[in-house]
Formats: C-alpha cells, sequence, structure tokens
C-alpha cells in the first residue's frame, strides 16, 4: 500500500511546485511591468511646476522669437516648403501657456491660470497679427497644398495632439528634462501653422480659411492642455495651498468647472470628428471598390456629413440606369451608409449641368493632365524630328556627287594626287553615328606643315560646299611592299 501511494505523493508535490513557479513568474513580470512603466519615481514635481511657470511668460525675447518664428512658417506656408515650416515650429514658444493652463487647473492655482490665458491670447492675436502682415505684402497669394492642409481638422489632428500633450507633459515631468521629446511635440501638434493660415485667410478675406485654420488650432490647444491635466492629476501633483477655506473650495470649485468645460465639449468634438472621419472613409472606399464602369472614369467626388449626401461625378461612357440603381441599393446596405443620399452625375446629363458643378480643382486637373499628356506627345514627336534629322544628315554625306567634287579638287589642290570618299559608322556603344570621310594622298615633296594646312582647308571648304556638320579628311594608310 505504501508503494502505491508514493507516486500519488510525488504527483502533488509536482503540481504544487509548478503552480508555485507559476506564481513566481507572473510576480517577476508584474515587477517588471511595473518598473517598465512608472514614472513617479522619477518625477520631479516641484521643478516641473517651476518650469511650467517659467515657460509661461511672454515678454521681450519670447515676443521677438515668435514674431520671428511666425515669418518663418508664413514664408514656409506660402511657398509649400516644408522644411521651412518645421524648423519655424522649433523655435516657436507658443506652448509654454498652453501647458501653463492644464497644470494649473490640476494644481488649483489660479494666478497661474490667469497668466496663462492673458500669455496665451496675446500670444495668439500678435501671431494672427504678424501673419497677416506678412500676406498682405507678399506678392504669392495662391493657397499652397501646406496652407489648405491647415484649414480644416480631421480625427488625426485629434489623436496627435492628445499623445503629443501625453508625451510633452510625461516629458517636462521628469528629472532632467527631455529636450527631445519637446522638441518632437512642437513638430507633431503644429501649434503654428494653423495660426499663420489664420492670417493667410484675413489678408485673402476667405471666412472659411481662417475659421477652419483656428478651429484646428483651438483643437491642439484644448487637447495639448487637457493631457496636461490628466497627467498633472494622475501623477498627484500638490495643490496649491490657500490660507482662506472658503477661497480654496472657490478655487478648487472654479477649477474643476473649468476642466469640465474643456472637457465636455472636447470629448463631443473627438466623437463629431471620429463619425466624419468614418463617413467620409467609407464613402471613399464604396466609390473606389464599386463605382466602376467599363469606359467611365469618376473625376470628382464630394461628401458632406451633415446632409449625408454624396456626388459623384462621371466622365466617358454612359452608365445605363439599371447599373446606377444597383449602385443606389448597394450603397444602403453599408453598415456606415446606410441614410446616405446618393447622386452620380455624367458628362452627357446635361440636365445636371455637370460642367457648371464640377469644381474648378477639378478641371483644372483635367487640363493639367491634357497639358502632361501633350507635353509628352510633343516630347516624342521632337525626339522622332531629331532622328529623321540625324538620317537626313546621313543621306545628304552618303548622297555627295564623288565625281563632280573629285574634279574640283584636282583644279584646286594640285598637290593632292589621290582623292577618295566614305562613310564611317562609329558608336560609342551608346549611340551610333555616320561620320563622311574624305582620304588623300599628298605630293610627297610637300612638307608637313603644308599639308595639315592645306587639310584644314580642304575640310573648310566640303563643309560649307555641302552643309555638313561633321566630316574628317584623312590620309591614305602607307601600303608596305
Amino acid at each position: 500500500m505504501k508503494e502505491e501511494n508514493k507516486p500519488k505523493e510525488e504527483h502533488v508535490v509536482s503540481n504544487e511546485a509548478v503552480k508555485k513557479d507559476a506564481k513566481s513568474l507572473l510576480k517577476n513580470v508584474r515587477s517588471f511591468m511595473s518598473e517598465l512603466l512608472d514614472i513617479r519615481e522619477d518625477t520631479d514635481r516641484d521643478s516641473t511646476i517651476e518650469a511650467v511657470k517659467k515657460d509661461i511668460s511672454f515678454k521681450g525675447h519670447n515676443a521677438w522669437i515668435l514674431i520671428f518664428s511666425i515669418f518663418v512658417a508664413s514664408i514656409g506656408l506660402n511657398v509649400s516648403s516644408t522644411a521651412v515650416v518645421i524648423g519655424a515650429m522649433l523655435i516657436s514658444p507658443l506652448m509654454g501657456p498652453i501647458v501653463g493652463i492644464g497644470l494649473s487647473l490640476a494644481i488649483n492655482d489660479i494666478e497661474m491660470l490667469r497668466r496663462s490665458l492673458i500669455n496665451l491670447a496675446v500670444m495668439i492675436i500678435l501671431s494672427v497679427l504678424t501673419a497677416t502682415i506678412y500676406f498682405l505684402i507678399s506678392p504669392i497669394t495662391e493657397l499652397t497644398p501646406e496652407l489648405e492642409a491647415r484649414t480644416y481638422p480631421t480625427i488625426l489632428d485629434v489623436l496627435v495632439a492628445i499623445f503629443g500633450g501625453l508625451a510633452l507633459i510625461v516629458g517636462k515631468t521628469k528629472k532632467g528634462t527631455m529636450a527631445s521629446v519637446i522638441f518632437g511635440v512642437a513638430i507633431a501638434t503644429a501649434l503654428m501653422p494653423p495660426l499663420c493660415t489664420v492670417g493667410y485667410g484675413i489678408a485673402m478675406g476667405e471666412p472659411s480659411y481662417y475659421t477652419g485654420a483656428f478651429y484646428l488650432f483651438s483643437i491642439n490647444a484644448v487637447f495639448i492642455a487637457l493631457s496636461t491635466f490628466l497627467v498633472s492629476k494622475l501623477l498627484g501633483f500638490p495643490m496649491v495651498k490657500y490660507a482662506n477655506s472658503k477661497r480654496r473650495r472657490f478655487v478648487a470649485q472654479m477649477a474643476s468647472l473649468v476642466a469640465l468645460v474643456v472637457m465636455i465639449p472636447s470629448m463631443f468634438l473627438f466623437y463629431n470628428l471620429y463619425k466624419t472621419q468614418v463617413f467620409n472613409s467609407a464613402t471613399e472606399e464604396y466609390v473606389k471598390e464599386i463605382i466602376k464602369y467599363e469606359g467611365a472614369e469618376v473625376v470628382k467626388l464630394s461628401q458632406d456629413y451633415k446632409t449625408k449626401n454624396i456626388d459623384v461625378y462621371l466622365i466617358g461612357a454612359l452608365v445605363p440606369k439599371q447599373k446606377i440603381a444597383e449602385w443606389y441599393k448597394g450603397i444602403r446596405e453599408e453598415e456606415n451608409l446606410k441614410d446616405v443620399n446618393l447622386k452620380i452625375h455624367q458628362g452627357s446629363d446635361q440636365s445636371s449641368e455637370m460642367a457648371a458643378q464640377l469644381s474648378s480643382a477639378v478641371k483644372s486637373g483635367i487640363l493639367e493632365d491634357l497639358y502632361v499628356n501633350n507635353q509628352q506627345a510633343l516630347t516624342d514627336k521632337n525626339s522622332q524630328i531629331l532622328l529623321l534629322e540625324e538620317q537626313l544628315t546621313r543621306l545628304r554625306s552618303s548622297g555627295i556627287p564623288f565625281v563632280g567634287l573629285s574634279e574640283e579638287v584636282h583644279v584646286n589642290y594640285e598637290n593632292i594626287e589621290r582623292f577618295g570618299f566614305s562613310n564611317t559608322i562609329n558608336t560609342d556603344f551608346k549611340k551610333a553615328d555616320t561620320i563622311p570621310v574624305f582620304f588623300v594622298q599628298w605630293n610627297s615633296k610637300l612638307n608637313e606643315s603644308s599639308k595639315r594646312k592645306e587639310e584644314a582647308k580642304l575640310k573648310n571648304w566640303i563643309k560649307l560646299k555641302y552643309n555638313l556638320d561633321t566630316l574628317s579628311v584623312a590620309r591614305y594608310p602607307l601600303v608596305q611592299n
């Protein structure tokens, strides 16, 4: 009986050992992850608060740096130079007051909040004023791709602002501020280009430009401040202490109210932009994958999330009504496109007045395609003309009346005892060329210097007489008996 129980006991001990090892492994993994992701121990709260307060200040050097960086960014946007715009973002001091707003709300510092709001307002006014002055005097007034990209926000801008703001405040709270993080966030969140675009919109008198650009700036600023607020709360930054308990409660209530006022619209904005992005992506994918017909091509797609209207413009072959009906039915079966109003415009449909409805951008695109195609055709024709001219030159050289030429040479050059002609084909292994070669045998009594002069004279005379671009005059090879 003892021998039968021994394996069971060993099995139980083995299971307990496995469980113990598993618990130990899980504990080690938790410890590792805790050390890997923990930022509380390496956070210098007091130094961070002092650094943020210092960056809020906006006067003297900071004011001039902002003005100059706005000019640099405006020039970059004006000539559509991404590198110049990035350089301007690196030297811009716009980030300081925005971080100050988030931190002041987190620690109930009403004085810091007041200073941050005032400095941010001054920075915005000065930036927009500087950009407006630049675009008023700039001779380049067209809407470049860099400017156009800052006239409307997308869900990506919100996500960049959120994670950029988180990276910024985490980088600032570390002992020994990480300058690379601050510079990287300054580039990624792009606070300055939207303000420059606001100035462009004001200078050009385009409300849609400056309202959309300021909307984009506001999104970036709000979510950077919100990220700062959340991280500061999670890291347990010390609250500002007030001697008066009533004032402390009042400040705490005001800070909480402002935080709610910022957070609630931000969440709504995020959700709205997310739904718009999903709608636009689903629309573009449906048009790309489904709206297809042999001989017809989509030249423009416009969609509006608010009205749920989708307009697709086609050129080329006329699409049958039955096919269009299939498209109408199919789009309503899509999960994100159930309530849309799809309208197909065709080039041959005169009632739709398609030509009038196509945007200038689309018309410009069509003209650009035609121009590129014509340029390619002209290039091909020029190549053909060049080839024909080369062949004509060869025919010209090969068609030299040698008998008449030799008689004239005999009369004009008495020292030539023998005269010949042939076409020689030469190549550099990239292209071949035919060169007419004239052979002469001079009188042996003629010295070398005289021979060279006579050869040069003969060459120029033949070239002029037969309008040849290239030719060669050579001597007959010596024949040894």
